[in-house]
């Protein structure tokens, strides 16, 4: 230790931690290094740990401010951010030659107002003055210690968006993802195509600095009815009287089976081609493990995934690509703040003929709050694939999922005819006035798809022009042209990491009141009047949102009472449309009609549009409900789950708060305020996930009695076996008919009245034990954190921007 490093703790009344600063060998140079980590394992304790930040900030300030060289910005806990918001967010200098380029990480961090901590460090205050309070919690196991311990653990909640992305191979979505999240070549796009149906999730490596892929299989068993499946089809497949799509899926499964067994799988049995040899190098999938793969640099990462996301032809140095087991595989990336609470989903167009990788492809899309659709702008409007996409993942994202944007991303904005043979100024001039008119034409076809609008508003669509190569270069277009900029704001947002911080020190401020308020003996009478009328006010905000549910209840009851009646006389008609050919050979068909039987009534083509007989038998019931269920469970605006009912609940806390009369137990108040706030957060969150099964209960349980023909159907082979499977279906589904719909009905009708009942018991036991441990509770044995509540209520005071300020709303 030198003399500086001791003066500057003695001047600043800190002194008792000179030794411990001297033991860690703390000299000038390594002062001006210590991060917010460093500094709370040097000075634990909560008081004297804040004055040393918030000197140590303010002595880095006076550094910079005197000589901007000698303090490297890199390691100065709150620096400057001047010049570097737009828009209130950050835009991201990714114009590096790097490998990696500059990530978001190495932006300074935004402050949350002049003078303050920046946030993250706000956040770390308040995290370390929790764990604190933590360990001064009584350990004897009582209601009022557990209940706080339980409160504590109950701050962190981690808020993670999904996007979903979806465009054909050559679209541009790798281009895309690379620049938008700022590592060049973690994603390369090259003369090996894609393979279709692996979903690659990329996600923020919290953990080290290094970049990692988790490689999930499919299981032995689901691989092998997929060989099943695909040598029975190998069997019957004739060339020269196939139709294009039986072609398609032929050649789909000749290029699966060549790529993991190479020329070995013809003429070998299911059981043949199970043999543990063809597996050795990948035993994780024998055990139905995760393979792990760990690289230093970026470029890296993709030559050691390729045999497991690429097709095409193998090179000199590969024997084997092991694509057509692979489910999922989910890339880590080190220090990137885009991605610390968002994961981007690289999906396949409409899932998979595999019913493991198509149930996660369902929740997947299902989860997403946002989904992009990625195209060649020039032809974003021809191009029958993305619109194909859009429409029949629809459903699985509104009012079966959460969806509240969509983005058309038009890419290759720079690569339009003709801008060669222009000057610079001029072919900017072009681009941009090609990109409003691509916008336009876009927008036009989005407003003709009634079946899409049924679960998106026009608010919901978004169009944006991309240049991922112009964003680089800047050799026509300018960064902000290429929109790039747009979507990493965009990204930043749903990370949102103020409001993160927020809700942390909103719930932590609460949490302190209520121990401080416990702890108070005097008021006794105010606090059993007080614990009196919020018990009344509970009850009458129950009883409004039980009559508002049940209302809701009974207006779904009547829709779809109507919905089975449209099915019952519809439902051959619909039938027919799915299992009626016009092909007097019926040659093409058969093997479509088998595709539906044997996948229990869903047939996903290569290419082209996918049949699925189960949703066209619930297509009356589901429409039926469509407009009801959309404004009863939004996913857009700020209503709210059934219908806002959840969002009006309240025990009036916050006017309560504001009256003299109320000021002994202003602290339980303040508790009781937030815990309110936090228990809806977590009950939308319930019904958010609860609605998606609840929505598709109406087609699962068609499903679900169509199982039965299905079954029967799979057995039926040779002459007459397209007639026979067609009429079996027939003669199911008009016997089962006066069954089967209102089964449906009743399903969806019961799982809503669950999710009700639900709803009430938790908010009602929720709110009725914070009341009466608030209140009731004696806390003399609990600490006093009269220091940290107040250390607390200062954060929570500069992050709300006034003292003012309404509390909180998670």
């Amino acid at each position: 230790m030198d003399d500086f490093v001791r003066d500057k703790l003695t001047e600043w009344d800190l002194s008792d931690w000179i030794d411990i600063f001297k033991d860690q060998g703390i000299d000038r140079e390594s002062f001006y290094c210590l991060d917010h980590q460093d500094i709370a394992t040097l000075i634990p304790t909560v008081g004297p740990m804040s004055k040393f930040k918030k000197k140590l900030k303010l002595l880095k300030k006076e550094q910079n401010t005197a000589n901007p060289e000698t303090v490297d910005s890199s390691t100065q806990v709150c620096p400057s951010t001047s010049g570097t918001n737009i828009k209130g967010k950050r835009r991201l200098d990714l114009q590096g030659e790097s490998s990696q380029w500059q990530s978001p990480t190495r932006k300074p961090r935004i402050d949350t107002k002049p003078g303050s901590y920046t946030e993250e460090i706000l956040l770390s205050d308040v995290k370390n003055i929790m764990r604190c309070v933590d360990q001064k919690i009584p350990k004897k196991e009582d209601e009022l210690n557990n209940f706080l311990r339980r409160q504590i653990r109950d701050l962190e909640m981690d808020k993670r968006e999904v996007v979903g992305v979806f465009g054909r191979t050559g679209a541009g979505k790798s281009s895309l993802i690379n620049a938008v999240i700022g590592v060049k070549n973690l994603l390369p796009s090259g003369s090996i195509s894609a393979c279709t149906s692996v979903m690659i999730k990329v996600e923020a490596n919290m953990q080290n600095s290094k970049y990692e892929a988790d490689i999930e299989f499919i299981t032995k068993e689901e691989w092998k009815d997929e060989l099943w499946s695909s040598t029975n089809f190998l069997r019957d497949y004739v060339d020269q009287e196939s139709d294009q799509s039986e072609k398609d899926d032929y050649q789909d499964i000749v290029e699966k089976l060549s790529a993991l067994y190479g020329e070995d799988w013809k003429n070998k049995s299911p059981e043949d081609l199970m043999d543990v040899r063809y597996f050795k190098e990948i035993p994780e999938f024998q055990t139905s493990g995760k393979k792990m793969l760990t690289c230093k640099r970026a470029e890296e990462l993709p030559v050691k995934l390729a045999i497991y996301t690429k097709s095409g032809p193998k090179d000199g140095q590969v024997k084997k690509l092991y694509w057509p087991l692979v489910k999922c595989v989910t890339i880590r990336v080190p220090d990137n703040d885009l991605l610390k609470h968002v994961t981007l989903v690289d999906l396949p167009g409409n899932g998979d003929c595999n019913k493991s990788r198509d149930k996660m492809w369902k929740t997947v899309v299902g989860s997403c709050s946002t989904v992009w659709i990625v195209t060649d702008i020039n032809r974003a409007v021809s191009e029958k694939e993305p619109w194909e996409i859009l429409k029949s993942a629809c459903i699985f994202m509104g009012n079966a999922g959460q969806c509240q944007q969509i983005h058309f991303i038009c890419t290759k904005s720079d690569l339009i005819e003709d801008t060669e043979q222009r000057s610079s100024t001029d072919a900017r001039a072009f681009i941009l006035k090609t990109n409003v008119q691509a916008k336009k034409q876009v927008r036009e076809k989005f407003n003709k798809l009634n079946e899409v609008k049924k679960h998106f508003s026009d608010e919901s669509f978004n169009v944006f022009t991309v240049s991922s190569k112009e964003f680089l270069r800047k050799k026509l277009l300018d960064p902000d042209d290429t929109e790039i900029p747009e979507l990493q704001e965009f990204l930043q947002g749903l990370n949102d990491h103020h409001s993160v911080t927020l809700n942390y020190v909103s719930g932590a401020h609460g949490i302190l009141s209520l121990i401080q308020g416990a702890r108070l003996t005097d008021g006794a009478d105010m606090k059993t009047a007080v614990c009196t009328v919020l018990q009344q006010k509970m009850r009458d905000a129950l009883d409004e949102v039980k009559k508002s549910m049940e209302e809701t209840h009974q207006a779904f009851q009547e829709c779809l009472s109507e919905g089975v009646k449209k099915s019952k006389s519809s439902c051959e008609e619909n039938l027919k449309s799915v299992i009626k050919t016009s092909d007097k050979s019926g040659r093409g068909f058969h093997r479509i009609l088998k595709c539906i039987v044997q996948n229990d009534g869903i047939y996903k083509p290569k290419k082209g549009k996918q049949i699925n007989l189960n949703m066209k038998l619930s297509s009356c019931l589901t429409e039926s409900i469509d407009e009801k269920f959309k404004k009863t469970f939004p996913n857009e605006g700020e209503c709210g789950q059934f219908n806002g009912v959840l969002n009006l609940f309240s025990l009036d806390t916050k006017m309560m708060i504001k009256k003299t009369e109320y000021k002994d137990v202003e602290l339980q108040l303040i508790f009781l305020s937030t815990e309110e706030d936090k228990m809806k957060t977590k009950l939308n969150k319930i019904i958010r996930d609860c609605k998606k099964t609840i929505y598709s209960s109406l087609t699962t349980t068609i499903e679900t009695s169509m199982q039965q023909c299905y079954d029967v159907a799979k057995q039926m082979r040779g002459a007459g076996s397209l007639n026979n499977m067609r009429d079996t279906i027939v003669k199911h589904v008009l016997g089962s008919k006066d069954v089967m719909f209102q089964k449906a009905k009743e399903v969806m009708l019961d799982q809503l009245r669950d999710l009700m009942s639900e709803i009430l018991k938790k908010l009602k036991k929720t709110m009725q034990e914070s009341i009466e441990l608030s209140l009731k509770t004696d806390g003399v044995s609990i600490p006093d954190v009269t220091l940290e509540l107040e250390m607390v209520t200062n954060h929570y005071k500069e992050l709300m921007g006034s003292p003012d300020e309404e509390p909180l709303i998670w």
